[in-house]
């Protein structure tokens, strides 16, 4: 069954939001409304099984799923934080510059009662766990541990005479310059959105600067204006920029770019683990691609974690937990797969390896040394819009490299 509302029942739903009114599922006790971004057709299948799974086993409620695009998400999730518009539950990445933000905002409902009648602290990874509880008490369940790294198509590295995959960034960048020579695209970007490039500029970030100095910018008080390294950063995503991306990046979406990975036009793509399952959706063969950790150097990997939420408003919290307890359990999982990502957030569901690609990622997690976070998750919203701004601004030649960090430091120091 297809559970996402209509387009015209979207647009009722966003003009509710703007005059402040509450969804039509405000009265009836037995409909949840559940908010995600617009989903993979892999993902979207899977999550109305789990609905529908969910709707069998307690006869007469409804859950209605709502998609937006990603940034329309975000900002529909702003919009209603904080009043009765909103949904009774919704999907949201858990950084302290995103989650944190509604957290803050009072947009979640600290589900510790939940935790405690469901055994939920015992259910959870440690990992996962630590994402929901950063902001003090259970704010969310665990959907999702993202990796991100590097997929490569292994025909086009070894026409490009790559033999040994990189594992210094000085590699990497020989691997792109050989790919180049040969007239194949090294790696693909969209840049209409601007979190897609960014994942190499936090990278390069993470590269030029170490763990420490990276993580002291990023979540602590470090200076973007009085670090070599911040320059260094700039400077080596200005020469990927005009390298090695895909032409006409600047114009075109993050899913069209990935369509030249997956009809073999680009070598590379900087992507995610539910970038696997994408990949074999698309028609790719994943024992034709190979997944690497960008080689930053420190040994940690790039990524963050999803989880589904409650809205503090919702007078349906009882029946929202019931709906989480579900998606979260050995059943759920089980339905939903490995659609969302490769490592489950149930420490009591095995990985699913028959993907190869899914294997390869449970290697790199074993092998890694932490995580450092999506920058669009550390940083406030505002943050966040200039970070990408100067990105952009340094991709299109507006600003030089050697002044891109002290132009974000001082917007920070002007934020306070």
């Amino acid at each position: 069954m297809q559970h996402t509302r209509s387009l015209a029942a979207l647009a009722a739903a966003t003009a509710l939001v703007a005059t402040g009114c509450s969804g039509g599922a405000e009265d009836d006790p037995n409909t949840l409304t559940l908010w995600m971004s617009t989903q993979e057709s892999n993902q979207a299948d899977a999550m109305n099984a789990l609905i529908d799974a969910f709707e069998d086993a307690n006869p007469g409620v409804t859950v209605e799923l709502e998609q937006r695009a990603v940034d329309q998400h975000k900002e529909a999730m702003r919009q209603v934080a904080g009043t009765d518009s909103g949904p009774d539950l919704y999907w949201y990445w858990e950084g302290p510059g995103l989650g944190g933000e509604l957290v803050d905002a009072g947009m979640s409902l600290d589900l510790t009662e939940y935790y405690g009648q469901y055994g939920w602290e015992d259910r959870f990874l440690p990992a996962a766990l630590s994402n929901v509880t950063q902001y003090g008490g259970f704010h969310g369940v665990p959907w999702t541990v993202q990796g991100e790294a590097v997929y490569y198509n292994k025909a086009l590295f070894e026409q490009a005479g790559i033999t040994a995959l990189p594992t210094t960034y000085d590699e990497l960048t020989a691997a792109a310059a050989a790919l180049a020579a040969q007239g194949i695209t090294p790696i693909e970007f969209g840049g209409t959105v601007n979190w897609d490039a960014m994942r190499l500029l936090d990278s390069l970030v993470e590269t030029e600067c170490g763990a420490a100095v990276a993580d002291e910018l990023n979540t602590g008080d470090g200076d973007w204006g009085a670090e070599p390294c911040v320059t260094a950063a700039f400077t080596e995503f200005k020469t990927w920029g005009d390298a090695y991306f895909n032409d006409g990046y600047m114009g075109i979406s993050a899913d069209d770019a990935a369509q030249l990975f997956f009809t073999g036009e680009a070598a590379m793509s900087l992507e995610g683990t539910w970038y696997a399952a994408q990949a074999t959706a698309n028609g790719m063969d994943p024992e034709d691609v190979g997944v690497f950790l960008f080689p930053t150097g420190t040994g940690r990997m790039y990524g963050f974690g999803e989880g589904f939420y409650i809205n503090a408003m919702s007078p349906r919290a009882d029946k929202a937990a019931e709906f989480l307890d579900f998606i979260t359990s050995e059943a759920g999982l089980a339905i939903a797969g490995a659609n969302w990502g490769v490592m489950p957030v149930n420490r009591n569901v095995p990985v699913d390896d028959t993907n190869p690609l899914n294997a390869a990622w449970s290697d790199l997690f074993a092998a890694t040394d932490g995580m450092y976070v999506n920058n669009d998750q550390n940083f406030s919203t505002a943050a966040t819009t200039e970070y990408w701004r100067i990105q952009n601004s340094v991709l299109t030649g507006d600003i030089d490299p050697a002044d891109a960090g002290a132009e974000f430091q001082t917007f920070r120091d002007a934020q306070g």
